[in-house]
C-alpha cells in the first residue's frame, strides 16, 4: 500500500508540473524557438496519453495494477475468456488445412512447418481480439499460453528428446515474436511488404516461387478482411472462427459470416 500511495502521489505532481510548464509557454519570457520545442513535447506526451478507439477509459488505479501484472477488471469474467482463448486457438489448428498448405506451398511435413502455418493463424487472431480493447488483450494473452503449451506437447507426443524440443522451443518462441513485428509491419503496409514478412517468416527465406507468395498474401489479406467482419462481442463469448479456403474463384468477395449461437454463460 505505500507503493500504491508513493506511485499516486509521483503520478499527481508530473501532472501538476506539466499543468505548470503549460502555463509557462503562455508568458512572453520564454524564447520563440523554446517554446516551440515545448510545446512538441506536450503534445507529444499528451497523445500516448490519449485514448485509442478501442480501448476503454481506465482509472489510475487499474493502470497501476496492470503494470505490476495483475489483471483489472474485465467486460466479462476470466474463466469465460479463457474458454473463448481456448476455442479460439482450437478453430486456428482444428479448422486449417494444413496438408493443403504443405502440398501448395511447397513445405515440408514437420512440426515447425505445422507451426509456422498455427502461428499465422494466431496472428491474425490476435489482430482481430486487439481491437477490442482490454478484454481482447487479455485473450490474446491466453491465446499465445494455450498455443505454447500444445507445441510442446505435440512435441512430446512426436518422441523428440527433452533437451532437443527445449532448444527448438525457445527457437520457436523467437521467431514467433519476430514474425508478430513483420506480419504487424506487412499488414499496415504494401503486399511488397507483407510478401517479405511471409517470406522471412513462413517459409524461412526459402521460396523461389514467386506465386506461392501471392496466394498467400491474398490469403492473409482476405482472412484478415473475413475476421474483421465478425462481431466483438461474438467472439469474446464464443471465440468461434472460420476460414476461408487457401484458393478460391473468387477470392475478393467478402460475404458476412452467420453469426454464432450461445448460451446465456457464453459458451
Amino acid at each position: 500500500m505505500a507503493a500504491l500511495a508513493r506511485a499516486l502521489s509521483c503520478q499527481a505532481g508530473v501532472t501538476r508540473w506539466i499543468a505548470g510548464c503549460r502555463g509557462s509557454l503562455q508568458t512572453p519570457a520564454v524564447p520563440g524557438r523554446c517554446r516551440q520545442m515545448l510545446c512538441s513535447v506536450f503534445q507529444h506526451l499528451s497523445a500516448k496519453d490519449s485514448l485509442l478507439p478501442s480501448e476503454e477509459k481506465v482509472g489510475a488505479f487499474t493502470r497501476i495494477i496492470e503494470a505490476m501484472g495483475f489483471t483489472g477488471p474485465l467486460k466479462y469474467s476470466r474463466w469465460k475468456l479463457k474458454v473463448a482463448a481456448l476455442r479460439m486457438y482450437a478453430c486456428c489448428v482444428e479448422k486449417t488445412d494444413f496438408e493443403e498448405f504443405f502440398t501448395r506451398c511447397q513445405m515440408p511435413d514437420t512440426l515447425n512447418s505445422w507451426f509456422l502455418v498455427a502461428q499465422l493463424h494466431v496472428w491474425m487472431c490476435l489482430v482481430r481480439l486487439k481491437q477490442e480493447g482490454r478484454t481482447g488483450k487479455y485473450m490474446c494473452r491466453y491465446i499465445v499460453h494455450c498455443m505454447w503449451e500444445d507445441v510442446e506437447q505435440r512435441g512430446k507426443v512426436m518422441g523428440i528428446n527433452s533437451t532437443v524440443l527445449k532448444e527448438d522451443l525457445k527457437r520457436m518462441a523467437e521467431n514467433f515474436y519476430a514474425a508478430l513485428f513483420g506480419y504487424d509491419e506487412g499488414i499496415l503496409c504494401d503486399d511488397r511488404v507483407l510478401a517479405s514478412a511471409l517470406w522471412r517468416n513462413l517459409f524461412n527465406r526459402n521460396c523461389d516461387d514467386p506465386r506461392h507468395l501471392e496466394l498467400l498474401v491474398e490469403y492473409v489479406r482476405k482472412q484478415v478482411q473475413h475476421l474483421d467482419a465478425l462481431s466483438g462481442e461474438d467472439l469474446l463469448l464464443t471465440g468461434e472462427v472460420s476460414w476461408r479456403p487457401l484458393v478460391e474463384s473468387n477470392a475478393r468477395s467478402i460475404l458476412k459470416p452467420l453469426s454464432p449461437v450461445y448460451n446465456d454463460e457464453g459458451l
